[in-house]
């Protein structure tokens, strides 16, 4: 099917915030072993020399030009087509630390990779057309049709039953707490962030939104959710292996976020079942890749040291305890995992 403009702005958009962001975990990784290696210690056993190293300061500008990429795009693309675009920042993340970085890329991860490519190509294909919007007061209208406050009802309770009565008890021991929690906002996060994307883009054309008390709003709820979401999903990363919370907290947040834009925006009430089928197939298709090329890097992180090489010193190395207990080391030179789950893609 053809794209309209709004659309293939879009892709591009996602396209160019999955390589900034891809290519922002290599830099700021080269970055922080430098400063590692100038000053003896490494960030994550306290050291801060990496505020110092231009090359780390580098990866986060493009770290912070790839999310701006990903914002903009929701303002013009639907988040079923945005969304699991995102998976590509992994892809080439994990190529160009395989070349750069000597991190060898497994079969199974090249499998994994050429998986997210194909099922994002069907995805693209048959993505539906972005409905015109004219003002942030039809995009109020839309988040308050009952079928929505009924999810936004259903996420809210949910939450709290999760953070109040489940996170004490059992929140340590169970994954599906903690990134259940960041999942629910971050759903409710990616909606926020695509209307004021939207009133930001009209107002930018003329037609300011910032007038209208709806605008101000959802950036209130984007602020919430977002701090919400971050909040648990380190939690989930400081309690468990993040080959355990990886391809789950992205599974469930994909899942979710797309369920919420096709309640809010309708984004599939124009299209074919085929067409919906066939997006259903290639969704399906990104998440076991996606979860197949992130267990695949972690698993073989963590088998080299299991495999008998001990970190060089304390001030070299970093852990995270999975939920059997088990103290897994992991070369303080690789990228915090809580960059590449906040900062993909909402």
């Amino acid at each position: 099917m053809g794209f309209s403009k709004d659309n293939l702005k879009g892709i591009i958009l996602a396209l160019s915030s999955s390589a900034f962001i891809g290519a922002s975990f290599i830099i700021k990784k080269k970055g922080l072993r430098r400063a590692a290696i100038a000053s003896g210690v490494r960030a994550g056993v306290g050291g801060f020399s990496y505020l110092l190293e231009p090359l780390w300061w580098l990866g986060m500008l493009t770290m912070i030009v790839g999310e701006v990429a990903n914002f903009v795009a929701y303002a013009f693309a639907p988040a079923v087509l945005v969304t699991p675009l995102g998976a590509l920042s992994i892809i080439i993340s994990a190529v160009l630390a395989h070349f750069i970085l000597n991190e060898k890329l497994q079969k199974l991860g090249i499998l994994g990779c050429v998986m997210c490519i194909a099922g994002s190509i069907i995805i693209v294909i048959h993505a539906p057309q972005e409905h015109p919007i004219t003002s942030v007061q039809e995009i109020w209208t839309m988040a308050t049709q009952s079928a929505f406050l009924l999810y936004v009802a259903s996420v809210i309770v949910l939450v709290f039953i999760l953070a109040f009565h489940f996170s004490p008890q059992c929140g340590h021991s169970n994954v599906l707490v903690f990134t259940g929690i960041c999942s629910l906002m971050g759903s409710l996060s990616v909606m926020s962030v695509k209307a004021v994307g939207t009133a930001l883009k009209l107002t930018f054309e003329g037609n300011n939104q910032l007038l209208y008390p709806e605008t101000w709003f959802f950036m209130f709820v984007v602020a919430t959710s977002v701090i919400t979401q971050m909040n648990y999903l380190n939690k989930a990363l400081d309690t468990f292996n993040t080959a355990v919370v990886s391809p789950i907290y992205y599974v469930m947040f994909t899942s979710l976020t797309i369920l919420a834009s096709v309640i809010m925006f309708k984004d599939w009430d124009d299209q074919s079942m085929g067409s919906i089928v066939s997006e259903i197939c290639g969704f399906v298709v990104v998440l076991s890749g996606t979860v197949l090329l992130q267990t695949t890097r972690e698993f073989e992180r963590s088998s080299s040291f299991r495999g008998g090489y001990a970190p060089l010193s304390p001030t070299l190395s970093t852990g995270l305890c999975s939920g059997n207990g088990e103290f897994l080391r992991h070369e303080e030179g690789d990228v915090p995992s809580i960059d590449e789950f906040c900062l993909q893609k909402q």
